[in-house]
């Protein structure tokens, strides 16, 4: 098998919030399909996720506050963990605070010499940030 691309597909609750949501990161809709608006997708760079309204996969915010850490469980949320790498973590973080979008494990220093983020969708997604650490 040749695979040429990998599009996860994010089931949503609501999707006009899920396209605002992905907006005030950065990303674009890349299209939007259904009346009413049931399937879409959102493109930043070479990157696209494709979201659903209420099908296609599960979803669910956990009531936990933290993903890792001592009070963190990252079993609690039942939506989709995606790695994002990016050339700033601590950009990303910030763009974060200033959007007001809900961060579940602030930047740190990984001992797998990554520095790594967590962020949380609406519905429970979770997106792990990242970026290499330099080594010396």
């Amino acid at each position: 098998m040749k695979t040429q691309y990998l599009t996860p597909i994010l089931n949503v609750s609501d999707i006009n919030e899920s396209f605002q949501w992905f907006e005030k990161l950065g990303w674009t809709a890349s299209f939007k399909w259904g009346d009413p608006l049931s399937f879409g997708g959102v493109i930043n760079g070479e990157v696209e996720i494709f979201l659903c309204l209420n099908a296609q996969g599960g979803r669910g915010k956990g009531s936990n506050v933290t993903t890792f850490g001592a009070d963190g469980n990252e079993e609690k949320d039942k939506g989709v963990w995606m790695s994002l790498w990016v050339d700033s973590v601590d950009d990303v973080y910030a763009l974060c605070q200033q959007q007001d979008i809900e961060v579940t494990f602030i930047p740190t220093d990984m001992p797998w010499n990554v520095r790594e983020m967590h962020m949380r969708h609406p519905d429970g997604h979770v997106f792990r940030v990242g970026h290499a650490i330099n080594q010396s």
